[in-house]
């Protein structure tokens, strides 16, 4: 069985998930403001178009996700999403952490250098912005939420080159049931999709407190996908 800093912005909106399902503009982004089954072969790291400086040292690999995690904000989910799930499994292979990327952002966001935008398949474009704070929380949220996952299959999907914990203890306890929730509606049941409901429960029981149901849906959206990606159940059609 599956185991399982502050700036003021302008606010822009965003679609709500009901309005583009497949797509992860959740409720919270929308408010960060920023200038415009069987044995399987294990993952080995793949990024569509990425290059060999991306993967260099932590803080290229932090860049690199950065500008994958701007990409899906800004154009939706789909393709964009899977990309910065791929880029996540390979920093999860690589033996990244959570917390050391999150420290590599936050020294970028410091020295106040900009970030290049992306194209769909990882060609860079000439928008540069500077990074933000909630930015920078909200996508090592993302990146930890794919590193629980990987760590809820039922079997080794992804290779770790290190042995050191990919991410804290603390956002383990708040997101391994959540998580673990989902990896088992994936492989037992079959399932791609539970009610919201169920998972703010979870929080509940968890924090004390759930978030919004339409962050909540695009949070599942993420541990399904990265299921698809890492673990895939169903032919491609």
């Amino acid at each position: 069985m599956p185991c399982c800093e502050g700036e003021q912005s302008q606010v822009y909106k965003r679609r709500s998930w009901h309005e583009c399902s497949d797509s992860l503009r959740s409720h919270h982004l929308s408010s960060i403001s920023r200038p415009r089954s069987t044995k399987r072969p294990l993952h080995r790291p793949h990024v569509c178009a990425s290059s060999d400086e991306d993967y260099r040292s932590s803080r290229n690999i932090a860049q690199s996700l950065f500008r994958r995690y701007r990409n899906v904000v800004d154009r939706g989910g789909g393709d964009n999403l899977k990309e910065f799930i791929s880029a996540g499994v390979n920093a999860y292979a690589l033996g990244c952490t959570d917390e050391g990327l999150r420290k590599e952002l936050i020294d970028l966001k410091m020295s106040g250098i900009e970030i290049e935008g992306l194209q769909s398949c990882g060609g860079t474009t000439s928008l540069k912005s500077k990074i933000y704070s909630e930015e920078v929380k909200e996508c090592i949220l993302w990146l930890s939420i794919i590193f629980i996952t990987i760590l809820c299959t039922p079997q080794p999907t992804v290779v770790r080159w290190s042995s050191t914990p990919p991410v804290s203890a603390e956002i383990m306890l708040q997101w391994k049931g959540f998580c673990a929730i989902i990896a088992n509606a994936y492989y037992i049941k079959g399932m791609a999709w539970l009610p919201v409901k169920t998972l703010q429960l979870e929080q509940l029981a968890v924090t004390g407190s759930a978030e919004e149901p339409a962050l909540v849906a695009s949070r599942m959206r993420l541990v399904f996908s990265t299921l698809e990606v890492v673990s895939p159940q169903w032919p491609r059609v």
